[in-house]
């Protein structure tokens, strides 16, 4: 064995590593990357990750749809598998919510009031077998009656 694998080996306890945080935080991490993977394959250029608006509201993914040339709103739902229902049951109204008032804080920061936006879901069931599930126009602002 050579001297930096004993060394790694010997320091490897005391390393902070990510493998301490919750598990369902590295999930989440995991299906948001395999989200934005699967998007960019897609037509898709994801432009940020993890949006947080300063008085509330968030948006995992923002996106550019190259082939409509509209902006997307993503909301990624993680699971290991279905058997307590699909990803997507997950993004009840308050969640939309949510999504729609961050989203609009993005467009406010634009300064672009006419750029064609939607809100999509994207399911990642990690498995096996890995699914991958793409909602485009998952819910729209009309469906709520205020954000």
């Amino acid at each position: 064995m050579d001297l930096a694998r004993f060394i790694d080996g010997v320091l490897a306890p005391w390393r902070k590593s990510r493998s301490s945080e919750p598990a369902h935080l590295a999930l989440g991490r995991q299906g948001e990357a395999l989200a934005a993977g699967y998007l960019r394959r897609h037509n898709h250029r994801v432009l940020y990750r993890n949006f947080r608006a300063p008085q509330g509201g968030e948006v995992d993914l923002v996106c550019r749809d190259k082939h409509h040339g509209e902006l997307v709103f993503v909301e990624v739902k993680t699971r290991s598998d279905e058997d307590f229902g699909r990803p997507a049951d997950a993004v009840d109204l308050k969640k939309q919510r949510l999504i729609i008032r961050g989203a609009m804080r993005w467009l406010q920061l634009l300064s672009m009031p006419d750029v064609t936006y939607r809100f999509d879901i994207v399911e990642v069931v990690i498995g096996p077998p890995l699914e991958i599930r793409h909602w485009e126009n998952a819910f729209h602002v009309s469906d709520l009656s205020a954000y």
